[in-house]
């Protein structure tokens, strides 16, 4: 029987069944774009290029991860202070042990020669404390106003990235300064600097790689 000739009644219950398969084959075609976007966005989902070179990041024992960014002396006295806030803190409230914080200093800019331990200050205190912006540089790296020092920090774990741009940028000051060969010089404070740091390509570039790999970020 022709649909459209048929009685009313049966009409309309030709048009419900029809719209309702209608209904049913646009759900399932809009369910299955649905489904093929979803998985379009989980193939291009970024993640984050992991390099060989940082991995030590990954190395530190810690539940939890912390790194400070600093760029001035006065900046890496506070973040001395900061991090040995956040042990202390951990240990009475929590009771957590040093084993249980990772944390990362990043020296970097204008706080870089802060990475380089006495003998260097006392060598050459000068020139470091002119590309640090301090007057009357002393003898020795300058302390946190409290007292805590990098190396004291260091001894409860505390990590430090020290940036390799701005450490060629300090050695050529000071090969203009004494007339020195800036690559010796580089190499020279490569070789001293402070307890539980290293050289890293460029500090800008390990406060990215620490942020990628968990660490949650201070600018002190």
């Amino acid at each position: 029987m022709n649909p459209l000739s048929a009685p009313s009644s049966e009409r309309r219950s030709f048009l419900t069944r029809f719209s309702a398969g209608s209904a049913a084959i646009g759900s399932i075609l809009l369910g299955g774009r649905a489904v093929a976007q979803a998985k379009s966005r989980a193939a291009t989902k970024w993640e984050p290029a992991r390099h060989d070179k940082d991995n030590w990041m990954d190395e530190l024992p810690g539940k939890h991860r912390l790194v400070f960014d600093t760029v001035s002396g006065e900046a890496v006295g506070e973040a001395i202070l900061f991090a040995s806030n956040f042990i202390v803190a951990n240990k009475n409230d929590y009771g957590l042990e040093t084993s249980d914080l990772a944390i990362i200093i990043i020296i970097r800019h204008r706080s870089t020669a802060f990475g380089f331990n006495d003998a260097m200050w006392a060598k050459y205190g000068a020139q470091m404390g002119s590309f640090s912006g301090i007057e009357n540089a002393p003898k020795t790296n300058p302390r946190n106003a409290g007292g805590l020092s990098l190396a004291s920090v260091a001894k409860q774990g505390v990590q430090y990235a020290v940036c390799g741009m701005a450490t060629r940028r300090i050695a050529g000051s000071i090969a203009q300064a004494t007339g020195g060969n800036a690559d010796t010089l580089n190499a020279e404070l490569i070789a001293n600097l402070v307890p539980n740091a290293r050289m890293v390509a460029a500090g800008i570039v390990a406060v990215n790689r620490a942020q990628e790999r968990g660490y949650s970020l201070v600018t002190a």
